[in-house]
């Protein structure tokens, strides 16, 4: 049976995340210790102790994500050493858990590109008035005619979707205002705002983008090997290390396909899922994509234990 990782992006984050893991399994220790170094700055306390809302900044939820998700899959190498992944995937920040997780960059690389990546969404959200809104029981094909009347010439697109009827639209403030209150006219159950930084996946991340390209010139990434890795921006399986820069900086700017990615997995035989990092956002999606797919949650010490025995 084939065996996917999955690793959960920005919005997963929860103080605490990670603390009782490191504390019982040295190798996750090592992991935060040597994040610390990297960042430049004690990221462990902030994962282990908040508080919220440093935690929860786009700049900070970023890499500490990254560093617990990688701590909890280091000891799953060293306690469940048989379990690998013939596929991975992560949704948007969680891609580069997911490159990280098959061998293709190393973590140092890939936390220091987390950490640029945060930092330009910031500046680029700083500069720019936007944010999002989730769309909850609507199509793509109504998400798109709801933009198209809220948008008024404004930046307006859904971006995020996640699941069968939820599906996340970014833009401007004042287009993403009209959604909301648009939305029922459309049929949706519910349209709720969310508490990010910015107009995320859109056209307004462009420095952003540009900044992570930058960065990206200098990181070593290798082509997949044993590993597959399945991309956010089309579904399509990475074949080379450019490609993967290449979709990296797409990402900023262009919508995640979590629903066709999982779609895909499933549909080439894919029977195993794991999700490993802090929160349940992605096995949450699964049920709604695939109810009879059942994805086992590594997102702290207990889930550690029972899948390795100890």
């Amino acid at each position: 049976m084939k065996t996917a990782f999955l690793f959960p992006g920005q919005g997963a984050q929860v103080v605490g995340m990670g603390k009782d893991v490191a504390e019982a399994f040295p190798a996750a220790a090592e992991i935060f210790a040597k994040a610390n170094e990297i960042v430049g700055f004690n990221l462990q306390k902030i994962c282990f102790e908040g508080p919220t809302e440093e935690l929860n900044a786009t700049t900070m939820s970023q890499p500490a994500i990254f560093a617990t998700s990688a701590a909890i899959l280091e000891v799953l190498r060293t306690e469940a050493g048989e379990l690998s992944a013939d596929v991975t995937a992560g949704l948007s920040l969680g891609e580069y858990t997911a490159l990280y997780a098959a061998g293709v960059i190393s973590f140092e690389d890939a936390l220091r590109l987390v950490q640029k990546r945060g930092q330009a969404m910031q500046a680029a959200a700083d500069a720019t008035e936007g944010t999002m809104v989730s769309i909850i029981g609507l199509d793509e094909e109504k998400v798109k005619q709801l933009c198209d009347e809220a948008g008024q010439g404004e930046v307006l697109a859904g971006v995020n979707f996640n699941c069968p009827g939820q599906i996340v639209v970014s833009g401007s403030k004042t287009a993403c205002g009209r959604v909301a209150e648009l939305a029922e006219k459309y049929g949706a159950i519910k349209a709720v705002p969310l508490a990010v930084a910015g107009a995320f996946h859109t056209e307004l991340m462009a420095s952003a983008a540009e900044a992570l390209g930058q960065a990206l010139q200098n990181t070593n990434i290798s082509s997949p090997d044993d590993t597959k890795i399945i991309a956010n921006i089309d579904a399509e399986y990475y074949e080379t290390g450019e490609k993967i820069a290449e979709g990296l900086i797409k990402q900023l700017t262009c919508p995640i396909l979590w629903q066709k990615c999982m779609e895909r997995l499933l549909a080439e035989g894919v029977e195993n899922f794991y999700e490993i990092g802090p929160g349940r956002v992605l096995t949450g999606l699964m049920k709604r994509i695939s109810r009879k797919t059942k994805v086992i949650n590594i997102s702290n010490l207990d889930a550690v234990k029972k899948l390795s025995g100890s």
